[in-house]
This record gives structure tokens, C-alpha cells and sequence, in this order.
């Protein structure tokens, strides 16, 4: 059995609320790259089964795919508490995925959405001027 859920349309958004930390990769059958880097993505489920590992197929899911501005696969998403923390496009390799991982584990939250309320009220002093 798969550690990874394929993420859809219908199942997204709950998969993303129900979850504080959810790890997202962005692929296609037909790409050499996503298909390197799918054993690594299995295994990081496989050795981290506290968090979920969701799949987007690109072919069966180009909604979503367009929803987050997909330019590129693979890409690997994190999101934490429905916050986006880390988007990268490429294939990495087992040790960057762990350390990815760890890194975003490690992560104050509070801290991180603080950040983000500071840069869209500069955003919005900014447009408002």
C-alpha cells in the first residue's frame, strides 16, 4: 500500500484543513523527472508517518495544478497549519527532501504567520499611498 494519498479537486482542501502538515508533490506520468522522483518521495512517507504525503497528477488534476501556478514538475509543496511554507520546483534528492523536511518541522508557525501578516500590510501601505 501507497504511503501517499492522491490529492483531487474534492478531497484537497479538506486533506489541507484536517491536516497541520501536509507535504504536496506536483507530478505527471509522462515526466522523467517526477518519475525519478517518486521512489524518494515514498520512502521520506514511508519514514515519516506522522505527516501526510499527497500526490497532484497534473493530467487528472490540471485545476489544481493551475489553482497554484504550477510552471514546472515536479514540485514539492509544504504546507503547515494551511500555510504554504516551502514551493519548489525539481526533483531533490533523498537527503534534500529530508532536510526540507526537518527544516519545515522546526518551524514556529506563530512566528511564520506573523511574517506574513507584516508583509501584506506593507504590501497594502504600499498600494494604498
Amino acid at each position: 500500500m501507497s504511503a501517499t494519498v492522491e490529492l483531487t479537486k474534492e478531497n484537497f482542501d479538506q486533506t489541507v484543513t484536517d491536516n497541520e502538515f501536509v507535504l504536496i508533490d506536483v507530478w505527471a506520468e509522462w515526466c522523467g523527472p517526477c518519475k525519478q522522483f517518486g521512489p524518494v518521495y515514498e520512502k521520506a512517507a514511508e519514514a515519516n508517518p506522522d505527516l501526510v504525503f499527497g500526490k497532484v497528477d497534473t493530467e487528472a488534476q490540471p485545476e489544481l495544478a493551475a489553482a497554484f501556478g504550477i510552471q514546472s514538475i515536479p514540485t514539492l509543496m509544504i504546507v503547515r497549519d494551511q500555510v504554504a511554507v516551502f514551493a519548489q520546483p525539481g526533483a531533490l534528492p533523498e537527503a534534500a527532501l529530508t532536510d526540507v523536511i526537518g527544516q519545515a518541522r522546526k518551524l514556529d508557525m506563530d512566528q511564520v504567520r506573523q511574517q506574513i501578516a507584516e508583509q501584506q500590510a506593507q504590501q497594502q501601505g504600499g498600494q494604498g499611498a
